[in-house]
């Protein structure tokens, strides 16, 4: 993809005319049609506030900004700055390639986020910090994937799940060093408040979530397969352990 000129790098419109040519002609120029160089648009450019340098219109810089908020941009929730982002997307990218920051914009799940620029060859000072999950967040993160599979597969346009479902089953995977109900469920709570700020899920009403197609994003299919199989190995290794136990 060829590389788009920053907005900020305008022509340089005035024309210095040739020795002996008359101010405003230029050399070549029928006698009498006289050419007047135009101002050049930096001259033009509007100021938003006291002070403006900026070169984009307000309404793409609010876009800018909200995606250096947010986690992610769905076309569904934000229909106004989506249509923004299509129509202004090379300038937006632009700009946060500037920061080392790239953005990704996926159309057919209706996202938009962006991801930290990481390079062994290049200095590149960190702007987004990635935490990783902990464990109670996996377990919620694999269980909503999965549902989002099962679902989504069945041709269900919408996947929603209540938090009993959710606890049910990862609290399957706690043992007693986790506490007591009431702190189990107290973890998986917090898991679920994370993974809502994060945009994976979307709270509709009260213990009732929408999960979004942030989720595929999150975790992929590969990276799902390979979770499940350790929770099955983890779930053996605990029969096993009680079974010892009884012996």
């Amino acid at each position: 993809m060829s590389e788009m000129p920053e907005p900020d790098e305008t022509p340089n419109l005035d024309v210095t005319p040739d020795a002996g040519a008359p101010v405003g002609e230029t050399a070549d120029a029928d006698a009498g049609d006289g050419f007047v160089a135009p101002a050049p648009m930096e001259r033009d450019r509007e100021e938003y506030f006291a002070g403006d340098r900026g070169v984009l219109d307000p309404v793409v810089r609010r876009v800018l900004v909200r995606l250096l908020q947010r986690r992610v941009l769905f076309a569904d929730r934000h229909k106004d700055d989506w249509a923004v982002l299509l129509e202004n997307h090379q300038v937006i990218e632009s700009r946060l390639h500037d920061l080392f920051i790239r953005l990704i914009v996926d159309p057919e799940r209706g996202v938009a986020y962006k991801q930290q620029v990481r390079s062994e060859e290049l200095e590149v000072p960190v702007l987004l910090r990635d935490e990783a999950y902990n464990r109670a967040e996996t377990l919620v993160l694999v269980y909503l994937r999965t549902v989002y599979q099962r679902e989504s597969t069945a041709g269900e346009p919408a996947v929603r799940i209540d938090v009993e479902e959710i606890e049910q089953t990862v609290l399957s995977y706690f043992t007693d060093s986790d506490g007591n109900t009431a702190a189990r469920q107290k973890t998986v709570e917090k898991a679920l408040n994370r993974l809502r700020n994060e945009g994976i899920i979307d709270e509709e009403s009260e213990g009732r979530f929408r999960v979004t197609p942030l989720v595929e994003v999150v975790l992929s299919a590969d990276r799902l397969g390979e979770l499940q199989r350790w929770l099955k190995e983890q779930v053996a290794d605990t029969a096993e352990k009680i079974e010892d136990t009884a012996s």
